[in-house]
């Protein structure tokens, strides 16, 4: 069972990088050389599917927080954490649109499963808060959106602008 879980898994994440987070179960049913009842067996929808496959984003975001807050200084700590974020997102088509909804609910599953993520980058926001390098009005709610809306941006017209537009918005961050 979890043989078979672990394949989907991979699958998916390879279905994901290919086709883009709209990709159908039957396509990670077929890179996993399983049958499509097992599939749904252990991933009724393909939301469920995508939802497990974020959760090791989410937690290696997490972790990473956690690592940057312990070095450099806060802004750029916080910058370096918010390009993975974008960087992650960029690795599936169509997945800023998906986690831009999430952020927006509150209460979906994979939203209630990314509070651990977000909470790691809370303090990477609140240090760089305390060392007056960041705006004391911003919240990580509004940041996580600002990082969405660029993945979106990259995704649609060039990746490489993700890079470029981040400066922009950490610059605008920036306390004067």
């Amino acid at each position: 069972m979890l043989r078979n879980r672990e394949r989907l898994l991979t699958a998916a994440r390879a279905v994901f990088a290919d086709a883009g987070a709209d990709a159908s179960l039957l396509e990670v049913a077929k890179r996993a050389v399983l049958g499509t009842g097992t599939v749904y067996r252990h991933f009724p929808t393909r939301e469920a599917l995508l939802e497990a496959v974020l959760l090791d984003h989410f937690e290696a975001l997490r972790v990473a927080a956690v690592n940057l807050a312990e070095v450099g200084p806060p802004d750029d700590a916080l910058a370096d954490w918010l390009q993975q974020f974008i960087s992650h997102l960029g690795e599936y088509r169509g997945l800023a649109r998906e986690v831009m909804s999430v952020l927006h609910d509150g209460v979906s599953p994979l939203s209630v499963s990314c509070q651990d993520m977000r909470a790691a980058g809370t303090v990477l926001l609140s240090r760089a808060q305390r060392d007056g390098t960041m705006r004391a009005d911003l919240d990580m709610s509004t940041l996580l959106k600002l990082a969405n809306a660029i993945a979106l941006t990259a995704e649609e017209t060039d990746s490489g602008r993700g890079v470029d537009l981040l400066g922009y918005l950490m610059e605008g961050m920036r306390r004067r």
